[in-house]
């Protein structure tokens, strides 16, 4: 079965999706689906994006099948490894997504971050932090490659591999060696600009020796959910690549 793995329901602070309504949407598309509530520690702003692990399980014991997996997306960064490698034992998480959304203790999301800096520093700062993490942190899954393209203020914010090649080519490097897991993150792929960026990075993943990927809508609204599977699906034949379930 094929999954979606990566979703938010209520557990995260920008969502108020309910699991119920989730799970029927992914049934209604003959999807799996895994609640990758968000704990991203200490995260500049004025929402807590922590959650508790024992309540999370506790709540959702009962939706937990072999279509329904609980996992959890942490923020990846220095200042938040003990914090998370605490809260990653607290529970026995299905799924452990690991994602950069925080640079130089700036969220990535806020246009601050790109205010005094050119595309060339913005992307090689992020590239790093990813690597840096990447080979340290404890996690199955590196998330959406592409987020900071989501917030980025430049006139175009795509990743164009060869521009980046060095930086990319070492998150991807590390990631293969520690055995660690790709997402091809769905909510941008009906960019056709962004696909054909992203196309470059996960052949290039392949060459490498990569060979799974997840496939995740970032769902944090019953709509999104599965949006833009027959897109990626297509995407993934296409680089003979094969899909990770859970």
């Amino acid at each position: 079965m094929i999954f979606d793995c990566h979703s938010h329901t209520k557990f995260s602070a920008d969502s108020e999706m309910l699991a119920t309504d989730a799970i029927a949407r992914a049934e209604s598309l003959n999807l799996g689906i895994v609640f990758t509530e968000h704990f991203d520690y200490n995260l500049p702003g004025d929402i807590d994006f922590t959650f508790d692990a024992a309540q999370y399980m506790d709540e959702y014991k009962n939706l937990r099948s072999d279509k329904v997996k609980l996992g959890v997306e942490i923020g990846l960064r220095k200042s938040a490894r003990e914090a998370n490698k605490n809260f990653l034992a607290q529970a026995n998480f299905d799924l452990v997504i690991g994602s950069i959304h925080v640079v130089d203790n700036i969220d990535i999301y806020n246009k601050i971050f790109y205010a005094d800096k050119d595309k060339m520093t913005a992307y090689r700062k992020y590239f790093a932090a990813m690597a840096e993490e990447a080979a340290v942190a404890d996690f199955d899954i590196l998330g959406h490659i592409d987020y900071i393209c989501r917030a980025a203020t430049y006139e175009n914010p795509e990743i164009e591999y060869e521009t980046f090649k060095p930086e990319i080519d070492e998150v991807l490097k590390i990631l293969i060696e520690r055995k660690k897991i790709l997402e091809l993150n769905t909510r941008r792929l009906n960019n056709k600009i962004a696909l054909k960026g992203l196309e470059s990075v996960y052949k290039r993943y392949k060459d490498l020796g990569g060979e799974f990927i997840t496939i995740g809508s970032d769902a944090h609204v019953i709509d999104a959910v599965g949006a833009n599977f027959d897109v990626a699906l297509n995407f993934v034949e296409s680089l003979g690549l094969k899909i990770f379930s859970p």
